[in-house]
């Protein structure tokens, strides 16, 4: 599975349920990354998405803990066992982690490789990523040039884990 985020100098992603800032490139990686895979969020994650449609030409699995959770064209699951069996038979490299918080801390020592956009910026936020460089087990593999965006300077990075964990 492959962790996807853009992350701030502080490695935050979020504030009040919104992505910090956008940008088209990163956008644009996103969807070319993501689109038809199966892409693993939060029910907060989902709710941030326009009118709460979940994302088209993916396979939507929402992780909640909210029993009466339905959503239209996404499949709901309450646990981790749920996701194991929902993903089953999916390859581990069409298996795209996009948020939140609480899903990437929950998710993170099952993924083999992290994609992190990193913006040369610290914003007001209140959703953090789990801090890579911190870790032991996760090596920075890949580094793109700096991009900027008007006054936002980024770089794509790629991480890999060491240490896998099976889920």
């Amino acid at each position: 599975m492959t962790l996807i985020a853009a992350v701030d100098k502080n490695w935050a992603i979020g504030y009040e349920n919104r992505l910090l800032t956008r940008i088209p490139e990163d956008m644009k990686n996103f969807r070319r990354l993501t689109t038809g895979k199966t892409v693993v969020m939060g029910r907060r994650t989902l709710e941030s998405f326009p009118n709460a449609v979940v994302l088209p030409n993916r396979t939507n699995i929402i992780l909640t803990r909210n029993k009466d959770y339905v959503v239209r064209n996404g499949i709901v699951v309450h646990d981790l066992e749920g996701l194991k069996e929902s993903l089953e038979g999916t390859p581990d490299d069409d298996i795209f982690i996009i948020g939140g918080q609480s899903i990437y801390k929950q998710l993170e020592p099952y993924c083999s490789k992290a994609i992190i956009t990193k913006i040369d910026f610290g914003y007001q936020a209140d959703a953090y990523f789990p801090n890579l460089d911190e870790k032991e087990n996760w090596v920075l593999t890949d580094e793109s040039d700096e991009s900027t965006y008007f006054d936002i300077v980024f770089t794509f990075n790629t991480y890999i884990n060491n240490d896998v964990k099976g889920l």
